[in-house]
């Protein structure tokens, strides 16, 4: 055949001087010279044949060839192959110079010959070797017309593909060969790829691949139009075998640049000079070609090919750019096209894998009249388990594949290379993965192959084409092209025309065929590696639970259903869900019973809760059909179905979804019409394979020529009939499945996801199920709000839609689709009448039982707020309740219920695990420790939907993580929010809960206003006045008295004559303290009780009544602050020097931050070194001072009289101490107790700084010993000061020593309350995670790290031991930090615990708080942010702090504490739960003034309120001994040193224990009484075999309470003893002190024998479990008749042993003979029971009994098992032990 419609154009230059040479090309010629009809010439052609633009040159440039293509808005590409030379123009430029002519320049003009093919035949045309024979004929002038070549160039036959080869000539001597692929589907590269790859890498080109695939914009630049259009041509070849659908312009014009700006995807080439116009293309990716860059916006992300494709490509390409090296001169243009080739091979290889299955994954709906396809792109990503790849997913969704599936889903057409690979060679390629040599031949194969295509016949007839001569186009008199004689050229198009009309027509022959599908998708596993793949184990439980559910087992179902829930995670569960659902579907329908509908319903939603809109995985696909099956009869004629109890899922609103799944239905239904058909025609043949319906599709389409007309239309009408049956099957799925059972509600499914549904779940209740449904759909599918009545028509306008898609797509006509939109409506509304019935018998259900609301134990004076919602108590990140990898039973999640007291927050349920449901979770922690609230969204159970929820974060390290039940409206929710805020933050103190205990919670609401007492000035007279009263008496105990009302408190007398109760505790009496009735405790005793008692203790000062000062004493107590004048965070008494005047003091005070100066706190008994402490210096204080003495003088050189005073004051404190002379220390100097051996010091890890170490050595640097403190050789310097002040470094900046002074400045840093604050909520979220992490314990330890918590505890001990270093070498210590309420307060505190043993007793420790905590005003209250005030401040944990410190002491040193572990965490919780008054407000002015000092001890309105957390303390260590240390031993004056290196600190576990069976142990009321009613609910179930084995669960049971230390278990069973002989029980500290101070007492021959009075041995007789009848301190020690007897018995073993000796105990209040192995066996080998015993008799000796014993000193005891053999040592002994038998049994 001819060129089809071929032109040839002769285009020349027209313009204008201008001085610019710019002008307009113009078609000289054209030939033929009228449009053909059914090819209008294109416009525009000019442009394209001089993109740079049509120029004036004056140099002579050799010709040049191109071929240009050009994209139309149909998406047909126009090519166009031009040659272009230059001629002279008759206009030339005259030059000048200085006014004298020099010359003239001739200019060139461009001339094009142009050939205009409309096919791409044109790549395999010779169509350079042809225009370049035009220009040699013209240029040369040979005697060849050029009409005869032009009309034989127009009418040149092209073979037809297929591989054929023509020789031809156009009349010029030349012999030209052309050549056409075997097959042109495949694309013909030459050697372009190699090409691209060798100008870009392998990277740039992956990455411009990537950005065409994925529809990205692609621009290249090159100052050669040749390697754009080769590159251009290169980049489609690679996409094989998607073809680009895009403009596609390999070479720009210059007159067309704004193109670039165009919003959709192209591939542009554009000549290197026009790069500056390119610059501010944002969103293009350019490839420059000469430069070898490819530069990829910021904005631009492209995706590349999901690994490990993408890696395999790689090395693939790699191997081959190793295999062809070329050196750096070679000529690129002659690239060996083998390379090109296999680089091909290796994208072909890479979209067989890519697209392996896909065949799998088309749907045909329509075969006739024509294929009608689409492809289920969800399932093909769910399959290849790449759902997530951004990459596949823009590909799928491209217009490259969908033009893919259009051309290659046909079912019966002609194949190719790739269909064959894609078909073929999967296996072979999965199989050789990792095998570079096997993967390397496979390439080469596939290389062949493309070259076999494009070169069919390697050795052909070369070209013979005469060319031009070289230099000819520099020649100066050429002639102009000629004009051609345009009759010649059509005379001989004309007779072509003629000749190819008789000629007979060349048809290709096509060779069609069924198109192989290839191997299936593979089960591919999910990528993720998730834990929860199914193994063949979780599979057989599915199918069990739903076997028990269909055989109405419901317990065995019950236990299992928990497990299904998880199992429903993996996809192989919810695959088999549906299969065994589908197996209990007979005839379409399943009628239930309500509890296994209600069991089905669950797990349905469960299985559709993972799910997403694609539904990539088929499961909702799959539950489609079950869910019109499975149903329940809730009243005659009244049927429920399933689908009205799983609408809550965003899979049913996407209509992408119901498409898949119409054309699937569609095809199913399509293949059975032929199926029958097929059937129908072989009745007698055997059984065939089932064909799949593309088999099917190619066997008609290969049938359908033959057919009829008649029978053609059947099929069309049939196949037309099926599709539309099946839309009105979908119609009535699609309502319902979209329209609500209660179509009165209005609330709308949002296309954002579960997360804002705000409908109720019903996902897991079905009673009501019925009432709550997914009652809303998708606003991107046409829904929006509106009223509830319109429900109906936002359905039918959702299913109208789909209707018209898909009724569109599959050819149905227009008429049938009308019928459809009139049937849709009446669908809808019947549907919607059916509804009403169901959802009103529904209602009528009896509700689900849910578990009974728990009611929490409460305080007395605590009460409800708020009455239980109902909640779900969620896991967080601690695995231990959650089960998780640690094992253990899932307490969590917990139904029950979330109450609000007017004191705590209290959750109390019931796992939802039926394994574990008999159990109670309580899970609790006080109002005021909360932290932060925030609302959250969670899912309650496995199988419900997000839900409404709250996370609560306390800082006693508990955490609230709930969600609410369906029943909880939000406004309940809401309120429970407000209520809780305004308890959390009450307006004043007198909210809080130790005020309003015992008030309803209606007062609780309702803060008094805040009261002043005017009386204060009186108080503080009193408190004068009677203060000897206070020093002179030792301490008593606080007694009970009546608070005098506020109105009394007014009158000043009345404060001294408070009544007094002249009550006294017997056990804490002083022996020689006298209480006379006159001597009233008044205020001024509970003010300064503390202080004063410790002050007189250590010797610290007088006070005389006459208010004189005794000289004698160093110190004395000041009364300056008596009114809270001077500082009114201080105490009213304060210990300053005895030389010090009171209005000194004042003026000092100024210089100190919040007034807080220096006092003493503390004395050293031994070297008289004194402890103060002191608020931060101000600017013009002593740093001042310190700061001007520069000159040598002795003396203060400032003349402030301030700063004279405060050195006047400093020295007087120095004076105070005896001055010892020329200090030489020795180690017993430094007496004391270091902690654990397991320390490993650090020269870095004590030291304050540098700096510190530097002042308190002398300059030189701090050593440090094992343990990290300073070592004693360096720590003193030569001369060391009498007085150390420690200060912030930020304040004493620039301070020098002064060496004639006697005290030294020690400058540190230390962390503010910002940074606690901040460490706390880290360390909070590091012990109690908001969500579980993927591997707990590292990100634990990582969290722990990060809070930097245990940072400043070490900071802290190392501040401390450094100060009791100080104090213990005979140096005076001034603490001086910050306000001096917090680290001040902190660091003399320890110091004091670790110097002084008083303060680590029970009463010291008391003292210790009440002293430095309380009276010198930390400010607790706002530090726990306690009120609203506060509230923007947040809770910064001090105090806790303090009490970690003091914990780890404790475990360094656990005999030197009288308190135990247990004892510090209650301070801990107590002191922020604001259940006793003692830690409320922020000092004792403020504790005065509201009257709180007053009430400590007053009387109460029952006797458990306490107001103070003493009394409570007290009260519970008289009962129990919970807060004794029996490890408590201590040495005298013994100065603890304990370890600060972080390595010996440990996390305490107060931070991380929690008790889920009753909540925090902290509130001991609560805790009383339960395992009793444990114990008692055992004993009635007598029928069930008891066992003593206990099993305990670390996150569920109280240790201590059900396992008990021995000595505790020991004292609980002597004084259960005691009740139950009716005797009054000793006090539990009354039988301990018996113990310890009694020797330890071993068991004798009738004596006591003393082993050891050493008091650490002195728990022998408690621990070894004696059972002695005179033993004063055995718990079996019975008085008087009841003691037992005891004494040593052979005794014969059972058969066939022999006789033993055994040391005998008879216990005749337990009823029992118990027998040891010896006296000193402190466990029993046997016991045997005397109520069993049926008589006791002389016996008879036997073999193997003792031979020199009498016979009658042997007896025998039968009882009901078998009978004893005995022998005493003499007959005596016998008889007294049958007597003692005897007697018991008489007794009992």
């Amino acid at each position: 055949m001819i060129w089809e419609n071929s032109r040839f154009l002769y285009l020349g230059y027209v313009g204008w001087w201008t001085g610019s040479g710019d002008g307009q090309g113009q078609i000289l010629q054209r030939f033929p010279e009228k449009d053909w009809e059914d090819n209008p010439f294109p416009q525009g052609i000019e442009l394209f044949c001089q993109p740079s633009g049509w120029q004036l040159f004056t140099e002579r440039n050799p010709p040049t060839f191109f071929v240009a293509v050009l994209t139309d808005i149909n998406s047909e590409r126009h090519y166009c192959a031009c040659f272009t030379f230059w001629e002279a123009v008759e206009s030339a430029q005259v030059l000048w110079a200085a006014g004298v002519r020099l010359g003239r320049v001739v200019n060139t003009a461009p001339v094009c010959i142009c050939f205009p093919p409309r096919r791409s035949a044109v790549l395999c045309f010779p169509l350079q070797n042809s225009l370049g024979l035009i220009y040699t004929i013209y240029v040369d002038g040979l005697s060849v017309s050029l009409e005869n070549v032009i009309g034989n160039l127009l009418t040149c036959t092209i073979p037809i593909t297929g591989g054929a080869q023509r020789t031809i000539s156009l009349g010029a001597g030349d012999r030209q060969v052309i050549q056409t692929p075997i097959n042109d589907s495949l694309p013909v590269s030459s050697c372009s790829v190699a090409l691209l790859f060798r100008q870009l890498g392998i990277t740039n080109v992956l990455y411009l691949f990537c950005a065409a695939l994925t529809e990205h914009k692609i621009l290249f630049l090159s100052s050669s139009y040749q390697r754009l259009t080769d590159a251009c041509r290169a980049l489609l070849a690679l996409m094989f075998p998607l073809k680009y659908s895009f403009t596609y312009v390999p070479i720009l014009p210059a007159q067309l640049l704004e193109v670039l700006s165009t919003p959709t995807p192209f591939i542009i080439g554009v000549h290197s000079i026009f790069q500056s116009e390119t610059q501010e293309l944002l969103d293009v990716v350019i490839a420059d070609l000469d430069g070898g860059t490819v530069n990829v916006p910021e904005c631009v992300h492209i995706s590349l090919l999901p690994e490990p494709l993408l890696q395999q490509t790689r090395e693939a390409l790699s191997m081959l750019a190793c295999l062809h090296p070329l050196p750096d001169h070679t000529d690129y243009a002659v690239l060996p096209s083998s390379q090109d080739k296999e680089i091909r091979a290796v994208f072909l290889r890479l979209f067989a894998q890519l697209l392996q299955g896909y065949r799998w994954c088309l749907h045909i709906i329509r075969i006739h009249p024509e294929p009608v396809i689409r492809f289920h792109k969800a399932a093909f990503l769910g399959q290849r388990g790449l759902t997530e790849d951004d990459f596949l997913t823009k590909v799928l969704e491209g217009m490259a594949f969908a033009g893919f599936v259009t051309e290659r889903g046909a079912p019966y057409r002609s194949i190719d290379l790739f269909d064959e690979l894609v078909a073929y060679e999967v296996k072979r390629m999965r199989a050789e993965e990792g095998n570079k040599q096997k993967i390397l031949r496979h390439i080469k194969e596939l290389a062949e192959k493309l070259y076999k295509n494009e070169n069919p016949y390697p050795a052909v007839t070369m070209h013979k084409v005469q060319k031009p001569t070289e230099g000819c186009h520099l020649r100066l008199h050429q002639k102009p092209f000629p004009h051609l004689d345009e009759g010649t050229v059509q005379w001989i198009i004309d007779q072509a025309t003629a000749k190819l009309q008789t000629a007979p027509p060349a048809v290709k022959a096509e060779k069609k065929c069924m198109v192989p599908s290839g191997p299936p998708i593979a089960a591919i596993m999910e990528r993720n590696g998730n834990a929860l793949a199914n193994s063949a184990r979780r599979l057989e439980v599915v199918r069990n639970c739903i076997s028990y559910v269909f055989e109405n087992k419901m317990l065995e179902a019950k236990k299992l259903f928990p497990a299904v829930l998880r199992a429903m995670k993996g996809r192989a569960a919810r695959h088999c869900l549906t299969q065994e659902l589908n197996l209990h579907v007979q005839q379409n329908r399943a009628v239930l019973d309500h509890q296994q509908f209600d069991f089905i319903i669950r797990m349905m939603n469960c299985c559709l809760q993972d799910c997403t809109a694609m539904d990539e995985h088929g499961i909702a696909a799959a539950l489609l059909p079950l869910v019109t099956a499975f149903c329940r009869k809730l009243s005659p004629g009244i049927t429920q179905f399933a689908y009205s109890c799983v609408q809550e899922h965003v899979v049913w609103t996407n209509i992408q979804f119901w498409e898949a799944m119409f054309y699937c239905d569609v095809q199913n239904h399509i293949r059975a019409l032929y199926l029958d058909n097929n059937e129908e025609n072989h009745t007698d043949e055997g059984p065939q394979e089932a064909k799949s319906a593309l088999e099917i599709a190619s066997e008609q389409l290969r049938l359908w020529p033959t057919m009829s007309r008649e029978k053609q239309q059947e099929l069309i009408q049939k196949e037309e009939s099926t599709v539309f049956s099946q839309a009105i099957h979908y119609a009535n799925r699609m309502s319902y499945l979209l329209l609500p059972l209660d179509t009165s509600k209005n609330r709308l499914l949002r296309s954002s996801g579960l997360g804002d549904v705000e409908s109720v779940s019903n996902s897991f209740v079905t009673n009501s199920i019925a009432g709550s449904v997914a009652e809303s759909y998708d606003t991107e599918s046409g829904f929006e709000d509106a009223e509830s009545s319109d429900v109906a028509n936002y359905v039918v306008r959702f299913i109208n839609r789909f209707v018209d898609k898909v009724c569109t797509e599959s050819g149905v006509t227009n008429d049938h689709l009308k019928g459809l939109h009139v049937m849709i409506p009446d669908i809808v509304q019947m549907h919607i009448e059916t509804l009403d019935a169901v959802h009103r018998e529904s209602k009528r259900l009896p509700p689900i039982q849910k578990p009974k609301l728990l009611r929490p134990n409460l305080l007395v004076g605590e009460e409800c707020v708020m009455e239980g919602l109902r909640v779900y108590l969620m896991p967080d990140g601690r695995e231990e309740a959650a089960g998780g990898n640690i094992g253990g039973p899932p307490l969590l999640p917990a139904e029950g219920a979330i109450f609000l007291t007017t004191y705590r927050i209290i959750f109390k349920g019931t796992p939802t695990d039926p394994l574990v449901g008999e159990q109670v979770v309580i899970r609790s922690f006080p109002i005021a420790s909360l932290t932060k609230e925030k609302k959250i969204n969670i899912q309650a159970q496995v199988d419900q939907f997000i839900q409404e929820g709250l996370q609560l974060r306390s800082c006693t390290f508990q955490l609230l993580k709930i969600a609410f039940d369906e029943e909880v409206a939000s406004d309940s929710a809401e309120i429970f929010r407000k209520h809780l805020h305004k308890l959390r933050y009450p307006q004043h103190v007198r909210g809080t809960f130790a005020f309003t205990v015992g008030q309803s919670p209606k007062q609780a609401m309702q803060p008094k206003a805040k009261e002043k007492n005017p009386s204060l000035r009186t108080l503080s007279k009193n408190l004068v006045k009677n203060a000897k009263k206070t020093i002179g008496r030792q301490y008593v105990t606080r007694k009970k008295y009546t608070p005098p009302m506020w109105e009394q408190r007014s009158n000043p007398d009345s404060l001294s004559v408070s009544t007094v109760s002249e009550e006294m505790d017997r056990s804490t009496l002083t022996p020689t303290t006298t209480i006379k009735p006159s001597d009233k405790m008044t205020i001024n005793h509970l003010v300064e009780r503390a202080c004063c008692r410790d002050y007189q203790r250590m010797g610290l000062g007088t006070l005389s009544s006459s208010l004189t000062r005794s000289k004698n004493e160093p110190f004395r107590i000041s009364t300056v602050n008596r009114m809270y004048a001077i500082c009114r965070s201080y105490p009213g008494l304060l210990i300053v020097p005895q030389s010090i005047q009171d209005n000194t003091i004042q003026r000092i005070s100024r210089c100190y931050r919040q007034n807080r100066f220096p006092v003493v706190c503390w004395r050293n008994s031994r070297t008289k070194a004194v402890l103060l402490r002191s608020g931060g210096l101000h600017g013009k204080g002593v740093v001042g001072l310190f700061k001007s003495q520069n000159a040598p003088t002795a003396g203060p050189s400032q003349t402030d009289s301030t700063s004279l005073e405060q050195e006047k004051y400093l020295q007087a404190v120095i004076n105070s101490m005896p001055q010892p002379g020329a200090p030489s220390l020795t180690a017993g100097c430094l007496a004391g107790k270091w902690g654990s051996i397991r320390a490993g010091g650090r020269i870095s890890s004590y030291a304050l700084n540098m700096e510190i170490g530097s002042r308190l050595a002398g300059k030189d640097l701090l050593g440090a010993q094992h343990n990290g403190t300073p070592s004693e050789a360096s720590f003193l310097r030569q001369h060391r000061a009498s007085l150390y002040i420690i200060g912030d470094k930020s304040q004493l900046k620039g301070v020098k020593p002064d060496p004639l002074q006697h005290w030294e400045v020690v400058p540190i840093e230390v962390f503010d309350v910002r940074q606690v604050k901040a460490s706390f909520k880290k360390l909070m979220k590091a012990c109690v995670p908001g969500c579980p992490s993927t591997d707990p314990s590292v990100a634990y330890l990582r969290s722990l790290e990060e809070s930097e918590w245990l940072s400043q505890i070490h900071k802290i001990l190392q501040i401390s031991v450094l100060v009791v270093e100080l104090l213990d070498t005979g140096s005076s210590v001034l603490v001086s930090l910050e306000d001096g309420w917090d680290i001040t307060t902190q660091v003399v505190s320890l110091v004091q615990l670790l110097s002084d043993p008083y303060y680590r007793t029970l009463e010291g420790f008391r003292l210790l708080v009440e002293k430095e905590w309380l009276s010198f005003g930390h400010r607790f209250s706002h530090r726990g942010a306690q009120t609203l005030a506060s509230q923007s401040s947040g809770f910064a944990p001090i105090f806790l702090q303090f009490l970690d410190c003091v914990h780890q002491i404790h475990l360094q040193f656990p005999m030197e504490f009288e308190f135990s572990q247990y004892y510090l965490k209650f301070l801990s919780y107590h002191y922020i739960s604001n259940r006793f008054r003692t830690f409320l407000l922020d000092s004792d002015y403020e504790r005065i003034e509201l009257g709180l000092l007053y009430e400590e001890k007053g009387e109460r309105k029952s006797q458990q309120v306490y107001k103070s957390i003493w009394d409570y303390i007290d009260r519970l260590n008289k009962k129990a001994p919970i807060f004794f240390n029996y490890m408590y031993a201590p040495e005298d004056g013994e100065v603890l040193r304990p370890y600060s290196n972080i390595s010996n600190l440990k996390v305490w576990d107060y931070y991380t224990e929690e008790t889920l069976s009753e909540g925090p142990s902290y509130d001991w009321e609560l805790t009383q009484g339960q395992p009793e009613h444990v114990e008692e609910a055992d004993r009635q179930d007598t029928s069930a075999p008891q066992t003593k084995r206990k099993i305990i669960w670390p996150c569920y049971d109280n240790r201590s309470r059900v396992e008990p230390d021995a000595i505790s278990k020991l004292l609980e069973e002597l004084h259960n003893l005691e009740m139950e002989l009716g005797q009054v029980p000793e006090r539990w500290k009354d039988t301990w002190d018996k113990v310890k101070g009694a020797p330890s007492l071993g068991r004798g021959e009738g004596v006591w024998v003393l082993q050891s009075a050493d008091p650490k041995r002195l728990l022998s007789p408690l621990m070894l479990g004696c059972h002695r009848p005179n033993c004063p301190f055995c718990p079996n020690a019975l008085p008087g008749p009841c003691r037992s007897y005891e004494g040593s018995l052979y005794k014969k073993g059972a058969f066939m042993k022999p006789w033993k000796p055994r040391w005998f105990v008879l216990d005749k209040t337990k009823h029992q003979l118990r027998y040891y192995d010896s006296r000193m066996d402190t466990e029993c080998k046997g016991v045997i029971d005397l109520a069993e015993v049926e008589s006791i008799t002389p016996g008879t000796p036997s073999m193997g009994a003792p031979k020199t014993v009498d016979e009658k000193a042997f007896f025998d005891l039968k009882t009901t098992k078998r009978v004893y053999n005995f022998c005493a040592q003499d007959v005596q002994l016998a008889q007294q032990w049958i007597d003692r038998i005897q007697s018991c049994l008489s007794d009992a």
